[in-house]
């Protein structure tokens, strides 16, 4: 009696057979021959292959290289805590967030110590800092975290993990534009740019696409950085228009 023992393991671990055949001397070919075995193992094998649900089988993962950025970094505590940060949530100094300059609010990422080692994963809920040659401000507890609380700076790598916005890349550097209003009538829009292009001649209309409405937006300018849009905000606001400094 011969037997046969064929053992098949996928690669992603959802089909396993064992002990798949045991073909006995008595196996016959319907003309009446003895069953050849290598023609059988493809059969089963091909069947094997076919009996994993479709719906079990994972679509191939592919990774690009992750975004990252080099440079030191900083902390801010007790004298931000409790204020509102450019996301619109409060900075509280025990939570793991950090400022940076460029990267989408909301951003996840893995900030490393490269002096000891340490990592930690942050959240990106404000702007900053604003410091030459920094390139994040970390909050007290994320500061602890890596060892800096006493040397105040350190060498760091930012990873990326997740952003609420695709990016290819991460900036340098972001460009501001002023708005001065938002409406949902585009007459509205229109006449304040209107009044507005007397004496300033870069004013543009945006539409913005809500989930409830389109809104009109009516902005001013671009700026290379935010300090160059604060100036001209505050010339703005001397003139009676109220103004807010946003990202481009």
């Amino acid at each position: 009696m011969a037997r046969l023992e064929i053992t098949f393991v996928s690669r992603d671990g959802f089909c396993i057979i064992e002990n798949l055949m045991r073909a006995e001397k008595h196996t016959q070919w319907q003309t009446g021959g003895e069953l050849p075995i290598l023609p059988l193992i493809i059969l089963l094998l091909s069947l094997a292959a076919c009996s994993v649900p479709a719906s079990r089988v994972r679509p191939p993962v592919t990774s690009g290289e992750p975004l990252t950025q080099t440079g030191i970094a900083s902390w801010y505590g007790p004298g931000f805590h409790g204020k509102a940060t450019a996301s619109g949530t409060i900075y509280n100094q025990n939570d793991l967030t950090a400022a940076h300059q460029t990267l989408p609010l909301g951003t996840r990422v893995m900030v490393t110590n490269l002096d000891n080692g340490r990592s930690t994963e942050l959240v990106i809920n404000d702007r900053g800092p604003f410091a030459k040659g920094r390139i994040i401000d970390l909050s007290h507890a994320a500061a602890e975290s890596l060892g800096m609380i006493v040397p105040g700076t350190i060498p760091v790598r930012v990873e990326v993990i997740d952003s609420p916005q695709k990016i290819r890349s991460i900036p340098g550097s972001l460009d501001y534009t002023l708005q001065l209003g938002s409406f949902v009538q585009l007459e509205k829009a229109q006449s304040l740019r209107d009044r507005l292009s007397k004496s300033y001649p870069d004013i543009t209309i945006i539409p913005f696409q809500a989930k409830d409405a389109t809104y009109y937006r009516v902005q001013l300018g671009v700026f290379a950085n935010r300090g160059a849009a604060e100036a001209q905000a505050r010339q703005v606001a001397q003139a009676g228009f109220p103004v807010i400094v946003m990202e481009k």
